[in-house]
């Protein structure tokens, strides 16, 4: 029996991996499993192998963890050749190469693109660079800010309470540090889980001794004469004094480098099918390229087929698993990426957890628990159905909501249950901020439908 073109590249092919993160080591480590016996090239940008960023925003700032302590752990040897702290630059679909910043072009026969993002910087670059600014993606940010924290500074600023900045706000306050946070929309996590879970976590802030200041911008940081960062100018005209300033404005995804390569890529991410596969810029899907991680924008049936970009631990994992198998399956073996959206935070001693897409929610309603008690569970409706929950310290019922998501069961729901509270007997405006007034700190982004859509994202929540 002849070998065909799958059993040929599985014994002698080129695979490349472009992101050696979380998404491209599991994704990697499928292909081993499965089989593949070629030559498997994993290209970072960052000099380290991969590792594990959630740990950077809790341990690491804490001090109860270094931040070279990170490194995801092996499933198995991937055998692979690494080429770390050298990004790509450039694609070229027709001749199959990755182009690197040292010039060598890398060529495949399959590629991944699990580049991920970075963070948002300060938009004015020499402020940024003052020294005692800092934003928190990398291992070296994350070392960086915990020296910071740890000398004592006398105020630490953070800019955006989205969730990372939430949990460096609550990090500092662990830490008996004073914090000011500056938020330009109406409370904490309100891009991602609206205004009324927002107001909960502005208690939460406030009753943890964090200066919150909503509805205020930072328009200039301020140095001394030595290069640091000595004060922040507010919107309302305040200066505050601060020797830390953390930016924490969201990410921006990693795919400038493929400007001009044809595919269907831009500042919302990478498009790609049901299965991973990449689309070019016309629409077409190819079947080499693969897209996985916080840099995809893939099409999810349960929500209205929309392109979703997700910034969640969980989906890397399940998104990088399911396109490697694709890459290495027949046609009709392949299968298609339909992980629910899962997410979790740590912050001032609650437990934050949610599924579904919250932000495509227009009412919420708190079905267990109470908001007052901190421990409650809100489910979010979307034109008759439940297509979200947030849970605060109450993750038991995570489970049984993400199966009502799954099988598109009404809302408001229909059932009581022994924890329903008198807030809890009817739905109300979830309350999530007008998309044309940037907030911080969605991790899910509802992206439309076009495979070539090259507009500028507002990180705020779509599709309400």
């Amino acid at each position: 029996m002849a070998d065909t073109a799958l059993d040929q590249l599985k014994r002698s092919g080129r695979i490349v991996v472009v992101g050696a993160s979380l998404a491209g080591l599991r994704a990697a480590e499928v292909m081993r499993e499965k089989g593949f016996a070629g030559t498997l090239t994993m290209i970072g940008d960052e000099p380290h192998q991969p590792y594990d960023r959630p740990p950077l925003s809790k341990g690491v700032l804490l001090g109860k963890a270094e931040a070279e302590q990170t490194l995801l752990p092996r499933r198995r040897d991937v055998e692979a050749e690494w080429r770390l702290g050298v990004a790509a630059t450039g694609l070229d679909m027709a001749a199959r190469t990755v182009k690197l910043a040292d010039g060598e072009e890398v060529p495949y026969d399959r590629l991944l693109i699990a580049t991920g993002v970075r963070a948002r910087p300060w938009p004015n670059e020499a402020e940024g660079e003052l020294d005692g600014v800092f934003t928190l993606r990398t291992r070296e940010d994350g070392a960086g800010l915990a020296r910071a924290l740890a000398a004592g500074p006398r105020r630490v600023l953070v800019i955006g309470a989205g969730f990372t900045g939430s949990e460096i706000a609550s990090a500092c306050r662990e830490r008996g540090l004073e914090v000011t946070v500056a938020e330009r929309g109406n409370g904490p996590l309100v891009g991602a889980l609206g205004g009324v879970i927002g107001a909960v976590a502005a208690e939460l802030h406030r009753e943890n001794g964090v200066d919150l200041r909503t509805g205020i911008s930072v328009t200039a940081l301020e140095g001394d004469s030595t290069g640091r960062v000595r004060a922040a100018h507010l919107s309302d005209g305040t200066t505050l004094e601060c020797d830390v300033v953390v930016v924490s404005l969201g990410a921006q995804r990693n795919t400038e480098w493929l400007t001009g390569s044809g595919l269907g890529a831009g500042p919302r991410g990478i498009a790609c099918d049901a299965g991973c596969r990449a689309f070019d810029l016309r629409g077409i899907v190819t079947d080499d390229i693969y897209v996985a991680g916080d840099v995809a924008r893939s099409p999810h049936a349960l929500f209205g087929y929309q392109f979703l970009s997700l910034e969640h631990w969980g989906n890397a994992v399940a998104q990088a698993e399911t396109a490697a198998h694709n890459m290495l399956s027949e046609s009709t073996d392949r299968r298609p990426h339909l992980w629910v959206p899962a997410f979790w935070s740590s912050q001032f001693g609650v437990n934050i957890k949610s599924v579904g897409v919250p932000s495509m929610g227009t009412e919420i309603m708190i079905t267990q628990g109470s908001r007052a008690e901190r421990r409650f569970t809100g489910v979010y409706g979307y034109q008759g159905r439940i297509i979200g929950a947030v849970t605060f310290d109450n993750a038991r019922w995570l489970q049984f909501y993400e199966k009502q998501i799954e099988c598109t069961a009404p809302f408001p729901p229909p059932y009581t249950t022994v924890d329903r509270r008198p807030e809890g007997q009817r739905p109300i405006p979830a309350d999530f901020p007008d998309p044309s007034v940037p907030t911080h700190g969605p991790t899910i982004t509802l992206s439309g439908y076009s495979p070539a859509d090259r507009r500028i994202a507002t990180f705020t929540p779509a599709g309400h």
